[in-house]
């Protein structure tokens, strides 16, 4: 097993070169730090390092160094993303715990047991927590007590055909709206301060989505993209830019980005949904992917575990990472630092501050 924090080279890691670099070295590993279980909860990004949780019920806050602030054990395993909004971060568990933390130190604020299981990652504004259920219901808590300010159930069986073991998409918050993908049910916009339905939009089930100003895009199962107004649901545009859509969008750079089977990486126009390009992966994309200045950094779910560093107009990639285990979940950039969530529970930081001559 790694320790808790590595600053040597323990993991096996292949540093591909490629044209980006020259002979120049390759990034400085920062460190290598195991949570002691696997992941499938992703990351949260705080000013001065990460936020993970993992299946043992850990919930873990790493200092730039991997060094951890404090480290929390929950009841059951944290599936879904946590949310942080000021001072506190709210998680959720499969055991159907939702619990209010301390971001400085992990102390308990409150916590709510009895409630579904958490599989789809929480949305979070000042004075509240938006819970999406795995059966399509959705609750608002207020932010500083756990208690409900307004629920709204399920979509009915016959209007809907939910899969409660199937993560939903990630909700999205913007503009007094939470929008909310509810299976066959298609989209909903619901108004966070009463829980009021604004709109309904049909749309086959969602991969995930992104926003950008007033508008939500998303990706589809059935290889469809979209864009949706956020205030009032409207339909921008829809376009099928591939046959099999593999991941949620990622709005960067100006233009859109979705993994595809067979692996590839599409550029998509944001205005019209026209395909502009693509980057030919060495397996499938299923996240989202992160920026650092000009280039994509695109995790892959392969075994192998690469990690591409590409440019926009495409090309031999500026860098690529083998960790040796599947990344299924947003990378992290920090300024010059990239973390990495593994399948298997490590959170892995480089350097990408370019080398010295």
């Amino acid at each position: 097993m790694l320790p808790r924090a590595c600053p040597c080279t323990h993991l096996l890691l292949v540093l591909l070169a490629t044209g980006g670099l020259g002979c120049q070295r390759g990034p400085e590993r920062v460190f290598a730090f195991s949570t002691d279980a696997s992941s499938r909860a992703g990351m949260v990004a705080l000013e001065d390092g990460v936020l993970v949780g993992n299946e043992a019920g850990a919930l873990v806050r790493l200092d730039r160094r991997g060094e951890p602030v404090w480290r929390v054990k929950l009841g059951h395993e944290i599936a879904a993303q946590p949310t942080v909004s000021g001072d506190s971060v709210i998680a959720r568990t499969m055991g159907g715990e939702l619990v209010r933390l301390g971001l400085v130190d992990g102390a308990e604020r409150w916590r709510l047991t009895g409630e579904p299981p958490g599989l789809t990652a929480l949305a979070s504004d000042d004075t509240s927590v938006y819970v999406l259920g795995p059966d399509g219901a959705v609750r608002a808590h207020a932010l500083d007590t756990g208690q409900v300010r307004w629920r709204r159930p399920a979509p009915k069986a016959e209007e809907s055909r939910i899969d409660p073991g199937q993560r939903l998409p990630a909700p999205v918050l913007a503009e007094g709206v939470l929008v909310a993908s509810l299976g066959d049910t298609g989209l909903v916009g619901i108004s966070t301060e009463d829980g009021a339905v604004r709109w309904r939009r049909p749309m086959p089930p969602v991969l995930g989505m992104t926003r950008e100003g007033d508008t939500v895009y998303l990706s589809t199962r059935s290889g469809k993209m979209a864009a949706v107004g956020v205030v009032d649901g409207a339909l921008r545009w829809e376009q099928a830019p591939a046959s099999v859509l593999t991941s949620p969008p990622t709005y960067a750079q100006g233009v859109l980005w979705v993994g595809t089977e067979p692996p590839q990486l599409l550029a998509v126009s944001p205005s019209d949904g026209r395909r502009l390009s693509s980057i030919t992966l060495p397996s499938l994309l299923v996240t989202q992917l992160a920026v650092h200045g000009e280039q994509l950094v695109v995790p892959t779910s392969g075994r192998e575990g690469l990690l591409l560093v590409v440019r926009r107009q495409g090309g031999a990639p500026v860098l690529t990472l083998r960790t040796d285990t599947p990344l299924r979940t947003q990378p992290v950039v920090i300024g010059d630092q990239l973390f990495v969530l593994g399948l298997d529970g490590r959170v892995l930081s480089w350097s990408l501050r370019s080398p010295a001559p």
